[in-house]
């Protein structure tokens, strides 16, 4: 099956929950940094392969319309359907049935989610579901959760919020089979689509989940709407692994136990450096399986955090914060590398797009960790300093090395 090119965007709701903000225009017209949200989602789906988009427009539609056009300027085609500002989205669904494609992606208007198109539509592939639905993990308890997913499947959905054992909060990204949503749509009133579509393909065992650790953002009301500003305007980060990357790796199942058992390996503080000149939040994560297993104590790591750090502060790159994982490695814990646990934590802390933020490290499991999380990955090797990668990080950016040296 070939993947789907077309995304369907709800975006006709008049956006009460924001007040005067949309008063003269609609919720995704709101500005965030300069640009309505709209621009955002509207370009990530251009980046993910989207070469059209159909709006479903209700409320104030010929703000979003001036402003987009035909889509050229943002390197899309753009089609338009609407209807009623008071129609619900099942509604808008079958007026735009003959301008949908067989299989297409849908999402509303107001959420944002950093994402890899190929990795979920794999995924649906090897489902083999006419609809999958993506769901965040929900952790950190950022929202209420909806779903629950299990094995890929959505087990159970419901609007209400209020059965037992939900484990997700439904995004409203959604790979659709036309013909199976079209068929669950009432034809004598007025429905949401995803309360018309998504629990009787549950019941049935027929709708996909796609879970995600990276939290996502919105427009949906004031505080949400800070937390996407925020998110949209953070300056490059980049996130470090420390043994083997930084400093000299300890033999097999050996552990850095004493600062004086630290020692930077060659070129590591001058690339730190570079990236602090370049203006990047550094972080590092790091797994010390030690500390469970009872070669170090957690105030022996605090001691040797303390010199990484002062060592990366007297080399103009200070390290923002140090997040490591304790666990041995039988525990099965969520942040150990390859468990990507520790990436979505400084995700969630300091609002990354993960897509965007280098993560570089000298294991495989880091290069699993980085995967599993949608991060770029530079691999360390002996022919291939953190150092190498900072030049090749930074160069293209057209930032002077010459300016860096000093020279």
């Amino acid at each position: 099956m070939e993947r789907p090119r077309q995304a369907v965007i709800f975006a006709g709701g008049r956006g009460t929950r924001l007040g005067s903000l949309t008063a003269d225009r609609p919720k995704p017209m709101v500005d965030v940094d300069g640009r309505p949200f709209l621009c955002r989602q509207i370009e990530l789906l251009r980046d993910q392969g989207f070469t059209r988009i159909l709006l479903l427009l209700g409320y104030l539609p010929n703000t979003v319309i001036d402003h987009f056009g035909d889509g050229s300027a943002h390197g899309v085609g753009i089609t338009y359907s609407i209807t009623d500002v008071d129609d619900l989205t099942a509604h808008r669904v079958q007026v735009a049935r003959e301008l949908l494609d067989d299989t297409f992606f849908l999402a509303y208007c107001d959420n944002y989610l950093p994402f890899s198109f190929d990795r979920m539509w794999s995924q649906y592939l090897d489902a083999g579901l006419p609809v999958q639905v993506t769901g965040y993990d929900n952790v950190d308890g950022y929202s209420k959760s909806g779903m629950r997913i299990a094995n890929r499947k959505v087990e159970i959905f419901d609007r209400s919020r209020t059965a037992e054992g939900l484990n997700a909060v439904e995004i409203s990204y959604a790979i659709v089979h036309r013909d199976t949503a079209l068929a669950l749509l009432p034809e004598d009133r007025q429905e949401l689509f995803e309360q018309a579509v998504y629990p009787p393909l549950a019941a049935a065992g027929r709708l996909g989940g796609y879970l995600t650790g990276h939290r996502y953002y919105s427009c949906g009301d004031e505080k949400k709407l800070a937390a996407a500003r925020a998110f949209f305007t953070q300056g490059p980060t980049v996130i470090l692994d420390r043994d083997g990357t930084l400093n000299e790796r300890p033999p097999q199942a050996q552990y850095v136990t004493t600062p004086e058992e630290f020692r930077w390996l060659p070129g590591a503080q001058e690339a730190l450096g570079r990236f602090g000149m370049a203006g990047y939040r550094i972080l590092v994560v790091s797994n010390q399986a030690g500390v469970n297993r009872g070669a170090l104590t957690a105030d022996d790591l605090h001691r040797v955090t303390a010199k990484l750090l002062i060592g990366a502060s007297e080399a103009g790159g200070p390290i923002e914060r140090v997040y490591h994982c304790p666990h041995d490695w039988e525990e099965g814990c969520a942040c150990r590398k390859p468990e990507p646990g520790m990436l979505y934590q400084a995700q969630r802390e300091f609002d990354l797009d993960l897509t965007k933020t280098m993560f570089i490290g000298d294991d495989v499991r880091d290069g699993q960790a980085a995967f599993a999380a949608d991060c770029p990955f530079g691999f360390v090797t002996d022919e291939r300093s953190l150092l190498d990668i900072t030049r090749e990080v930074l160069e293209p950016s057209g930032l002077s090395l010459t300016s860096i040296n000093g020279d």
